[in-house]
Formats: C-alpha cells, sequence, structure tokens
C-alpha cells in the first residue's frame, strides 16, 4: 500500500481542482497513482474544475453582510455570467463566505481558502470552491473581502444593482438609534455615488498631493496667469480637490448645499469605509459565437 504524503493529495488537487478529501480518497482507492486518480476523479465529475482554471471570472457579485455581533464583512465572489451570478444558488454561495468570514476572521484570501468552513468543518472552503465549480460549470473564485468589528460604533453597508457596487462603513457613534441608522444608511449610498477615495484631509497620500499641486501649477501658468497669483490660485483648486476624494469635505449627495462632515452633525464620525465595484480592473470575458462555431466544425472535420 502506498504511502499517500500530504504533497500528493496537493499535486492531485492542483492538477484537478478537486476538493482535498477527494483528492485524499482517489488516491487510497488508487493505490497512489497519480493518473488513475485522475481518471477516477474525472470519472467521478469532480475534475471539472480544473478545465476551468485558465477561464476569465470578472462577472459575480459584492456581497454584504452584517452579524447579530454587529460584525460586518464585504466580499467579492466572481464567476464567468451573469446567468450563474443571478442564480439562487450562486447568491447563496457569496452569502456563506461572507458568513464564514464574520465568523472565523481570516487575514487574507488565502487564508480564507484554507480554513475549515464554519459549518462544515469535513471540508474546507477551496472544497466548498471546488465542489461549487465542477456543478455550476463555471469557475468561481473569491477575490477580496474586508471584516470590520467595531469597537464603539456601528457597521453600515449598502449593495447597490444586485451586487454591482458594494460598500461598508464604520462609525463611532455613542448610541444607535433610528436617526443613526437613517444616516448611516444615508452614508454607504453617499459612498457607492460620489466615489471618495479617503475619509478625510489627512489621508490623502502625501505623494498624490505633490503630483495635483504640480498639474494646477503648470495649468494655471499655461493659461498666463501671473506667477505671484499662481499660488493662491492653485491653493484655492486644491481645497475643490479635497471636496472631489475626501469623503468628509465632499458634498452630501442628497443636499449638495451640506457636506458629508455636516450631514453627520457632530452625532457620527466615520472611522473607514470599504467600496467594492464587482470586476474593478479585471480582464472583461468576450464571447465570440462565430469563432466558437468555427471552431467546432473544424474539428468535426478532422
Amino acid at each position: 500500500m502506498a504511502t499517500i504524503t500530504a504533497a500528493l493529495v496537493k499535486e492531485l488537487r492542483e492538477r484537478t481542482g478537486a476538493g482535498m478529501m477527494d483528492c485524499k480518497k482517489a488516491l487510497v482507492q488508487n493505490d497512489g497513482d497519480m493518473d488513475k486518480a485522475i481518471d477516477f476523479l474525472r470519472e467521478k465529475g469532480l475534475a471539472a474544475a480544473a478545465k476551468k482554471a485558465s477561464r476569465v471570472a470578472a462577472e459575480g457579485m459584492v456581497d454584504a453582510y452584517v452579524d447579530e455581533n454587529g460584525v460586518g464583512v464585504v466580499v467579492e465572489v466572481n464567476c464567468e455570467t451573469d446567468f450563474v451570478a443571478n442564480t439562487d444558488r450562486f447568491k447563496a454561495l457569496c452569502r456563506n463566505f461572507a458568513k464564514h468570514i464574520a465568523v472565523k476572521a481570516p487575514a487574507t484570501v488565502e487564508e480564507m481558502l484554507a480554513q475549515p468552513f464554519y459549518e462544515d468543518e469535513s471540508k474546507n472552503v477551496q472544497d466548498l470552491i471546488g465542489e461549487a465549480t465542477a456543478s455550476i460549470g463555471e469557475k468561481i473564485s473569491v477575490r477580496r473581502f474586508e471584516r470590520y468589528e467595531p469597537k464603539n460604533g456601528m457597521v453600515a453597508t449598502y449593495i447597490h444593482m444586485g451586487g454591482s457596487i458594494g460598500v461598508m462603513a464604520e462609525l463611532t457613534c455613542d448610541e444607535i438609534n433610528d436617526e443613526i441608522n437613517t444616516m448611516s444608511h444615508d452614508l454607504v449610498m453617499h459612498i457607492a455615488a460620489a466615489n471618495p477615495q479617503c475619509v478625510r484631509r489627512e489621508e490623502v497620500a502625501a505623494a498624490d498631493l505633490e503630483k495635483e499641486r504640480e498639474v494646477l501649477t503648470q495649468q494655471a501658468l499655461n493659461e498666463g496667469k501671473p506667477a505671484k497669483i499662481v499660488e493662491r490660485m492653485v491653493e484655492g483648486r486644491i481645497e475643490k480637490y479635497y471636496k472631489e476624494v475626501c469623503l468628509l469635505d465632499q458634498p452630501f449627495v442628497k443636499d449638495p448645499d451640506i457636506s458629508v462632515q455636516k450631514m453627520l452633525n457632530g452625532k457620527a464620525d466615520v472611522v473607514r469605509f470599504v467600496r467594492f465595484v464587482r470586476g474593478e480592473g479585471m480582464e472583461k470575458r468576450h464571447d465570440d459565437l462565430a469563432a466558437d462555431i468555427a471552431a467546432e466544425q473544424a474539428k468535426m472535420k478532422k
């Protein structure tokens, strides 16, 4: 009887995309023979995920969840098509991942994937993804997440358009009441719409501020303004820049005559926030039906 090592299981898992326990079982039943184990998994339909590892998964959804203890999570889970993203099964999978993050508090996606699933510790999160990928027929991946555990306040979340944008903000406040709940909901909706880059002026990166100052200075000089007034013009435009990128300085979307800071009215303060846009910065999948048909016809002629 061959010794089934962890390295052997890992190799089979990497080659097939099947779950860890399934890989171990396949190796045990095939006396450690890698090729036979791969065939075994393929026959069981458990190696289908491997063929999808190189596909682009830029669809999916951003989901948010706040548990009974006030711990908040926002997570982006990707798949290949919006059809799958809109199914109840995929949405339930996203919610389970959000709940897992709230309970298990992983620091990274990699740590999360290796953790035993919070509801069934006989399998880890990566196993669940492998099973779902094989069953659904599309590549599924957890791209990123944030987890907030407020110490003196609350977490508010907002999901826009079925998961296209997800926002989570942590606020400090003396008490949580209906007014604060309404205010916090308005805040996260504002973040979704206005896309601030930071909470307050002190958080603007010095390099970004210096670059903006250089650009504005050159703009003023190009306009033919005298050098002696350029500095004052630039400072005025920097104020406008702050109102574009700093949450508390931004005009409140529901009442542009006041800032977000004034909307909060001293009753709450923003600690931090995160804003995820589904598929942001990822290559999108583009299907070419004509090319697919031509490829299939070419195969049939051979």
